[in-house]
Parts: structure tokens; C-alpha cells; sequence
């Protein structure tokens, strides 16, 4: 912590710019996870390649600044990139920056690898509306143990490790527990109404792996708040749908030019299915990095009243 300081003291734009750097070499392995998990192919082997079988070199894999430079080609065959490969790099350089700023370096840490297993989830949902089981149950497993190395995570930094510890994993159960409950009873209502299936199960572990990262408020805020975004996010996509007079895919499926083909576009209207993971997924974001202040205070507030 000491050297932290230091370094913060001496060079105080340093940390942040590494932990933008380091943001954006995570958001280019993403962009693989996100391609090749929905496929069940590794992630490792083999490296990057062009949509024509052909390796990328290093100096062509560069996170954004090999995108810009290509101008979005590939050197190889001259085929088009998707925008997508630098925009998930920069929405992960920003988000965390955005932790590093905002955080102790333990929560912040922390905060990092749920804006990775968000990222990861939402674009496979648009894509497949399908959430893999490695961002559920294995965010889940993995918001449980880093409450418990990271006590920070749920605000008990400042008690005896072993106790704060303890009390940070009940936290985390509980936000487990609680928000994939949540969910599963309104899905299971609103199938009784709708007579039809409304909401997937990956969404029910989803937010139950959520809810172990920013406890049963920030749960329950993702539920209503997702509800929320998703209300603005499909008025504005009808909107643009009728200025635009063509149809719009409900989801972002236009899928990665370098290793996959297009998604025909699908037209918006009541009755479409759209994934409901990536509203959870912003909603949750919202709560960890800006509004869980105001909204734990509006809990405190209600639990006065009752």
C-alpha cells in the first residue's frame, strides 16, 4: 500500500493510465471469450486469426490503436473488422479506470472482474440470447470467494479480517440468494400471465451472480432497474425503427466480420423476445459505480418506516 502511495504521490496520472491500458488488453481477450465461449472452443488455442484462416501478428492485435491503424481491415485479406473489437476494448479501459478512480484498490479489483464477466454476458446474450453457465454460476462462485479474500468488496474493510471476511461472504450469499430469487418468482408469474415463457433461466443466475458482487440491494436494483432501462432502450429502438423506415434487430447481433457472418435484422414490435441480461448487466453497473449510496440510504430509509 505504501508503494501505492508513493507512486500516486510522484506520478499521480500513472495508476489510472495502467489500469486503462490494462482495461483494454482485458476487453481484447474478451472479445475472444465472447466469440469462441458460445461455441464451446477454447480460448486459448488457436491465437487470433482473420476471417480468411490467417494469423494476426502481435503488432496487428494491438488493443484500438491496430484497429485505427488498419483503418478496420484486416492486413492479410483487406476484409472489414467489426467496430465491435475496439468498442468493447475502450468500454473496458473505461470502466476500469472508472473502478480505479472511483475505489479502495482491493474493491476496485474486484469491481474489474465483474465489468469483465458484465461485458462478457451482455454481448453473448445479444448475440445468442443465451447466458453460459462460466458468467452465472461461475460469477457466482466467484463473487463469494472474492468477498471473502476482499471484505472491502461489501464495505467491512475496517473490522478484524476474519470477522469482516465472514460478514462480507453472508453479504454476498445473500445478494446470491436473494436476487435469483427475485427473478425466478417474476418469471414464473409472468408466465402465468403471458402463458408463455417470459425470462430464461440464465437470467435468474445471472442476477443471483450479480447480486453475490453488490449484495441483495444492488440486486434488487438491477431487477427494477433493468425493467427500466430495458422500457427506454426498446421506446428508442421502435422510434429509430419507424425514422429510420427498415427494420432493426431487437438485439446488437450483427456479428464479428472477421470470424463470423450476419444476423438477419428482425422488426421490433410487442411479443419480440429481447435479451434481458444486458439491461441487468447496465443496471448493475449503475448501482457498483454511481447510485449505490442513494439507493442503500433509500433502503436504511424504508426499514425505519416498517
Amino acid at each position: 500500500m505504501e508503494s501505492f502511495n508513493e507512486i500516486n504521490r510522484h506520478l499521480p496520472w500513472f495508476l489510472p493510465l495502467a489500469a486503462a491500458v490494462f482495461g483494454a488488453c482485458i476487453g481484447s481477450f474478451l472479445n475472444v471469450c465472447i466469440y469462441r465461449i458460445p461455441k464451446n472452443e477454447s480460448i486459448v488455442r488457436p491465437a487470433s486469426h482473420c476471417g480468411c484462416g490467417q494469423p494476426i501478428a502481435w503488432h496487428d492485435n494491438i488493443p484500438v490503436l491496430s484497429w485505427l491503424i488498419l483503418r478496420g481491415r484486416a492486413r492479410c485479406c483487406g476484409r472489414p473488422f467489426s467496430f465491435r473489437y475496439p468498442a468493447v476494448e475502450l468500454l473496458t479501459a473505461a470502466l476500469f479506470l472508472g473502478c480505479w478512480l472511483l475505489f479502495p484498490p482491493g474493491k476496485a479489483v474486484a469491481g474489474m472482474v465483474l465489468c469483465s464477466i458484465l461485458i462478457c454476458a451482455t454481448f453473448i446474450d445479444l448475440d445468442h440470447m443465451v447466458i453460459p453457465d462460466v458468467f452465472t454460476i461461475g460469477g457466482a462462485m466467484g463473487g463469494v470467494l472474492l468477498s471473502l479474500a476482499l471484505p472491502v468488496l461489501h464495505g467491512h474493510q475496517h473490522e478484524i479480517f476474519l470477522v469482516g471476511s465472514t460478514r462480507s461472504a453472508v453479504d454476498a450469499m445473500l445478494g446470491l440468494l436473494i436476487g435469483s430469487a427475485l427473478v425466478l418468482w417474476i418469471a414464473l408469474l409472468a408466465e402465468v400471465v403471458l402463458k408463455k415463457e417470459a425470462m430464461g433461466f440464465g437470467d435468474v443466475k445471472f442476477l443471483g451472480a450479480i447480486g453475490a458482487f453488490i449484495g441483495w440491494k444492488g440486486a434488487v436494483f438491477a431487477v427494477f432497474g433493468g425493467a427500466v432501462v430495458g422500457c427506454v432502450w426498446f421506446g428508442l429502438a421502435v422510434l429509430w425503427q419507424q425514422i429510420a423506415g427498415r427494420t432493426a434487430a431487437p438485439a446488437a447481433t450483427t456479428s464479428l466480420a472477421a470470424e463470423g457472418g450476419e444476423t438477419p435484422p428482425t422488426s421490433l414490435g410487442f411479443g419480440v423476445q429481447v435479451p434481458f441480461g444486458p439491461m441487468l448487466a447496465i443496471a448493475a453497473l449503475l448501482y457498483f459505480l454511481v447510485l449505490h449510496r442513494w439507493v442503500d440510504a433509500y433502503f436504511s430509509d424504508l426499514a425505519v418506516m416498517f
